[in-house]
Formats: C-alpha cells, structure tokens, sequence
C-alpha cells in the first residue's frame, strides 16, 4: 500500500531521514554521476514529503522550503521519482504545491529546474524566470509559479 507523507524535519525519526538522504543520493549522485554537496544545510527549515510503498520504500520525494532559505519566493526543491512512468513524480509535485500553499501561504513559487525537466514543471503551471546557468555540471533554469489566490 502507497502512502504520501508530509513531515517538517524535526518530525522526522532518523530513519526517515536516512531513507530520503538515501533515495536522494541513488537519484542525484549515482544515477546522475554528479558528485555535489546534497546536504545543503536547508533541510532543517523545510517539510519533507515522499510517497512509499511496504515493498520499495521511497517511491518519490521532494521538499518545500519557506521564504527566504534559497529565494524570496517559497521553493520546491530535491524533486526525485525512483520509479519512473507511473506518475509518482505528478503527485509529489501537486502535493508539494499544496504544501507550500498551506504551510507557508505561499502566492509564488519558485524552483531551479534541470533544463531537460522544464516541459514536467512547466505542466503545473511554472515558467522559465532566468536565463540557463551550471550547477554542479548540469544545466539549470529557475522557473517560478504564480498561484491564484
């Protein structure tokens, strides 16, 4: 059975955390190949949010971090899908929009997106805010979402 968790991280239990740090590096590191600093010191100012299963564990995740952490904007970060095509990476994404609704009442919404991944964020609505840049050797664009109120 699939269940979405929604947790601030000093809610988190150490295995928990040590699942999604886990999933993270599997995604951004190993499948990846990129060797980058994951843990950003932004996780304590953010909720956490994953769907899994009793079988596979992590399925998706992502965070939503307020104000201020790493724009002015509310932001979504760590956007991973660990089983790809079955839309898990859709739900984490509507659920962290909502997230950053309830949690931080957030009116905008911004995120740094690889650029291959801009047609997936653009589907909920983001736009491309600033011109491409080089994180970690990967191209990126900042793209921001304007909610209704």
């Amino acid at each position: 059975m699939e269940t979405l968790y929604v947790k601030h991280y000093y809610e988190l239990s150490r295995d928990e955390l040590y699942s999604i740090l886990r999933a993270r590096a599997q995604v951004f590191v190993v499948e990846q190949n990129c060797p980058y600093q994951d843990l950003d010191a932004k996780d304590s100012r953010a909720y956490h949010l994953w769907i899994e299963d009793d079988r596979d564990g992590i399925l998706a995740y992502s965070r939503v971090l307020e104000r201020g952490v790493s724009f002015d904007e509310v932001a979504i970060g760590r956007v991973i899908s660990i089983r790809r095509g079955e839309h898990y990476g859709k739900r984490i994404m509507l659920a962290a929009i909502e997230v950053a609704r309830k949690q931080y009442s957030a009116a905008v919404i911004s995120l740094e997106a690889q650029v291959y991944a801009k047609g997936f964020y653009e589907k909920f609505g983001f736009v491309q805010s600033s011109e491409e840049f080089d994180e970690d050797g990967i191209p990126h664009i900042k793209m921001t979402l304007i909610l209704d109120k």
